[in-house]
């Protein structure tokens, strides 16, 4: 999948809205069972929020989002305090939920 475009970054926080976190990550950090359950709810949401408990710092954040993103290839469409909004399309064309939209 290409790079997504501002606007449709947009739209994916607009339908995150409602969302509630499905992946907290605590004082571990990013373990096996944490990126596995991440996992499996991209396959089946496609989009999804991510609760930092334990981080508070804004620079540990980042890493641990970086990491996240390259361990899944999820791509983060927003964060609003403790609380990042990922985002990695089905491949099976039939099992997606989301339409992204295109100019």
């Amino acid at each position: 999948m290409k790079k997504m475009e501002g606007f449709q970054k947009r739209y994916l926080r607009g339908l995150a809205h409602g969302l509630k976190p499905v992946v907290l990550i605590g004082q571990k950090g990013l373990t096996n069972e944490l990126l596995k359950s991440a996992e499996q709810a991209l396959e089946l949401h496609e989009l999804i929020k991510v609760k930092f408990n334990d981080f508070k710092e804004k620079e540990q954040k980042k890493e641990i989002s970086l990491a996240f993103q390259k361990q899944t290839k999820a791509e983060l469409v927003g964060s609003v305090g403790h609380i990042y909004i990922y985002f990695r399309q089905q491949d099976d064309p039939e099992k997606r939920r989301i339409q992204l939209p295109q100019r």
